[in-house]
């Protein structure tokens, strides 16, 4: 089912200039849509440069692609420029970007494996919002994180992934605190089993991939495993002012997969 953006949802955003780091591809690319549909101007940042050949299918005008390195201060430096330069201004920033590998206890992580994680699923939200502050002051703009059901619950195999989103939810209040008085709203989403490249690679890690899949497709009491525009609709509402009461917030978008014990045979 398509999100319900495209009926419900329309203009939400309207004239809003939202940049979408980690957006050519799965939950960011759902959001790209979903905020084009909503009526904001997209600029997608990521290292896939596939994502520049997309943009024509975004509805709308004045979306843009910057090939961008999150995990460098020269490029997300770079990256505020052109977008100050190009809109003049910055309503939301949406910290999508993120990587999930290796699936391993944390004694079987091997250094590389753990800097890569804390480069991108942390440092690039540090940078953006070095970077970023200045234009949201003065938008009184938000900052929207996509975290995950397991920063909260936890996941067994998966050690740094969890760490990363664990500390994702401590900076989502955080930074509610720190930037609620230049009215900058900050706020997470957390997603359990969306299906996605990423978790399509993550389950292929797996000693029983099948059986992986079909354990994902019943987590969701409400249902087998969504794609994602189930997340971007939430998206959509969190950046817009229907949530201009909402900060600190760490949002489950889940299917309740995190209520109670369930069968699960």
């Amino acid at each position: 089912m398509p999100g319900l953006i495209m009926e419900r949802m329309k203009d939400m955003l309207k004239d809003k200039v939202v940049l979408l780091t980690g957006g050519a591809d799965g939950i960011g690319w759902e959001c790209a849509l979903a905020y084009a549909s909503a009526g904001a101007k997209v600029c997608i940042a990521d290292l896939n440069a596939a994502g520049r050949d997309k943009l024509a299918k975004l509805p709308g005008e004045g979306h843009s692609f910057l090939l961008c390195d999150v995990t460098s201060d020269t490029a997300v430096g770079q990256l505020f420029a052109e977008i100050g330069k190009v809109y003049g201004k910055l309503d939301a920033v949406h910290n999508n970007a993120g990587i999930a590998q290796p699936a391993r206890p944390l004694h079987d992580t091997e250094d590389a494996e753990w800097e890569a994680l804390m480069r991108v699923n942390l440092k690039s939200i540090y940078l953006t919002t070095r970077h970023g502050i200045a234009l949201l002051r003065a938008s009184n703009g938000c900052i929207l994180h996509t975290s995950s059901l397991v920063g909260s619950i936890g996941q067994e195999n998966h050690a740094a992934y969890v760490a990363t989103k664990g500390a994702v939810n401590a900076l989502t209040k955080a930074m509610a605190l720190d930037y609620a008085a230049d009215g900058i709203r900050v706020n997470a989403v957390a997603p359990a089993a969306i299906r996605t490249p990423m978790l399509e690679a993550w389950s292929a890690e797996q000693p029983q991939p099948e059986i992986m899949q079909r354990y994902l497709d019943r987590l969701q009491p409400l249902g087998a495993m969504p794609a994602g525009d189930v997340i971007a609709d939430a998206c959509v509402f969190l950046l817009s002012d229907a949530a201009r009461f909402i900060t600190g917030c760490i949002l489950p978008v889940t299917g309740g997969a995190e209520l109670g014990y369930r069968a699960m045979i």
